[in-house]
Order: structure tokens, then C-alpha cells, then sequence
């Protein structure tokens, strides 16, 4: 079973390279790892997920906690929570598979974002499930290349996780 965690981090140099090597050191193994901005100015947040079968979550939790840049870190999988995967999909397409191609990404609620002679750029959003499902379909086709962005999860209703525990991310200096 997969565990997600999400964690607040201060949006620093180096940062990143501290989490990767904290998994390394451990010997942690991630299934997905995924980074962006938030609303609040230097801070990211970060959503990790580890299968629990090979990695102790609430180790992994504990260990991340520990980082000094590090502002919070919440285990969310037993939350009810929206979780979505982004992925870019090229698959072959000449002028008779088009529209077998475009009829499948309809179904999956996805786009074509890019056609040339010869391929479809797809892109689809939703859970994992759901997009291997449609690259199930899609594989006879063949598949040129594909990107997925990994898992990011937010927790339904009033809760905000995680909080900042009081902390404020450290300002950088403008000189």
C-alpha cells in the first residue's frame, strides 16, 4: 500500500538535495516525489509517496521532520483526500487512428494537445488508476514517449495540511 506524505518546506537552494539524501541515507525507496510553489512566498510543498510494504512511512515522516528546512510533514493517506497525476503521452497516429485516439481521450477526459503527422500528444489528469488505464488503451498504438508528474494530494473539506506549526519560512536577504 502507498503512503502520501505531504510536507512544507522553505523554498531554498539545496533544499531538495537534503530530502533526496536523507532517502538515500536510509535507504528509503520513493515511488513518486513532486514539488511546487505554494501560496504562502517562500514555501514549496512537497508530496512524497513510498510504498509502505518497503519503507516505513511514519520513519520516513519522523526522519523528514528532523531536516532543518523542513517546516511540516503530514502522513495523509488516512485522510479523505483529492489526489491527481498529470501525464503527457505521445503515441503514433496516422490519419486512420486519429480518431480511435481522440474518441479514447474523450472517454479519459483528456486533450490532445499536439498533432503531428505522424503522432498525438495526449494529455490526461487524474488518479493513477485512471491514467494507467487509458496508457493500457493506448499501448497498442504505441506509445513513442511518455512524462508523468507524479502524485499530488490535497485533503477534502476545512482541514489545510500540513500547517506551519507556528513557523514562519526564513526571508532571503536582498542585497
Amino acid at each position: 500500500m502507498d503512503h502520501t506524505l505531504v510536507a512544507l518546506v522553505e523554498d531554498k537552494p539545496g533544499v531538495l538535495n537534503r530530502v533526496a539524501s536523507l532517502f538515500r541515507r536510509r535507504n528509503f525507496n520513493i515511488e513518486s516525489l513532486t514539488v511546487g510553489h505554494t501560496s504562502v512566498p517562500g514555501v514549496s510543498r512537497m508530496t512524497i509517496v513510498v510504498d509502505a510494504d518497503r519503507t516505513n512511512a511514519h520513519l520516513v515522516e519522523v526522519n523528514l521532520n528532523k531536516l532543518v528546512n523542513v517546516i511540516s510533514v503530514q502522513d495523509v493517506t488516512p485522510d479523505r483526500a483529492v489526489t491527481r497525476d498529470l501525464a503527457l503521452i505521445k503515441v503514433k497516429a496516422d490519419a486512420t487512428a486519429r480518431a480511435e485516439i481522440n474518441q479514447i481521450t474523450q472517454i479519459f477526459r483528456g486533450k490532445i494537445v499536439d498533432v503531428s503527422q505522424t503522432s498525438l500528444i495526449v494529455e490526461v489528469t487524474g488518479t493513477e488508476e485512471k491514467i494507467d488505464s487509458m496508457i493500457d488503451l493506448l499501448n497498442p498504438f504505441g506509445i513513442v514517449e511518455m512524462v508523468r508528474t507524479g502524485r499530488v494530494a490535497m485533503v477534502r473539506g476545512e482541514k489545510s495540511v500540513p500547517t506551519m506549526n507556528g513557523r514562519r519560512p526564513a526571508l532571503k536577504s536582498v542585497s
